[in-house]
């Protein structure tokens, strides 16, 4: 680009304010738009990559369907109004200091290795539900079982992967933090209600509750140790 292209691209910029401090702040809400985006993409990719290879792999030893389409969809929807007030994230000041460039190869090895840890987790809950609540036989709670725990843990988790640094140091929006654990509180309360039996839910044992709770707590302690050692890989941290 030559400096007339320069001056012709400069020309179309229109300040509303005599003030060039404008330009300093649009480029911050730039780099805040692209952090958030990014954060948005590497959550989906991660998490629909873990999801593929939990239901193609239950689909090989199950005798009913993992879990029913209307749950699914149901979970898909839940999922998304989780993800709603990520436009609005705070944003991590070393984000802003500096441009970032767009990277594919980045979004892809981070799908390929945190993907799968949400794949492991769905396995462990497949056993807990087949060998130790029996849900061999009572395909209800399967579905019941899967989709707190499917729900929970692949919400949550923006909460770990939001941010390089450290979640306890570097807290999300007020909005997003009220989205997440609201609709993880309707995927635990949904099986209680009419609309639950409706859509074919049984309500879970508080036991089993419990073991959903443990494993939603590991997974995030895994992921935020495989993140931090992704990011020193980038040397990111």
């Amino acid at each position: 680009m030559n400096g007339v292209e320069v001056a012709k691209d400069a020309a179309k910029v229109i300040l509303l304010e005599k003030d060039l401090a404008v330009l300093n702040d649009g480029v911050y809400e730039g780099r805040r738009s692209f952090a958030n985006i990014m954060k948005y993409i590497i959550m989906g990719t991660s998490s629909n990559f873990g999801n593929m290879f939990s239901m193609a792999g239950a689909s090989l030893f199950l005798p009913f369907l993992p879990m029913l389409p209307t749950q699914i969809l149901l979970n898909n929807f839940l999922y998304d109004i989780s993800q709603i007030s990520i436009p609005g994230d705070n944003v991590d000041p070393a984000l802003l200091h500096r441009p970032k460039r767009w990277q594919i190869g980045f979004i892809r090895q981070f799908m390929i290795i945190i993907g799968p840890i949400s794949s492991i987790y769905d396995f462990l809950t497949f056993g807990v539900l087949l060998w130790v609540f029996h849900a061999s036989t009572n395909a209800p709670l399967f579905h019941t079982g899967w989709f707190v725990e499917s729900l929970a843990t692949q919400t949550l988790v923006i909460l770990v992967i939001r941010t390089a640094a450290n979640p306890l140091k570097s807290g999300p929006s007020r909005t997003l933090l009220i989205s997440v654990l609201a609709v993880v509180a309707v995927a635990v309360a949904l099986p209680y209600t009419p609309v639950g039996t409706l859509l074919r839910f049984t309500p879970l044992p508080v036991s089993l509750l419990g073991t959903i709770t443990g494993l939603a707590v590991t997974y995030l302690l895994l992921v935020q140790a495989v993140k931090s050692w992704f990011y020193r890989r980038h040397a990111l941290l």
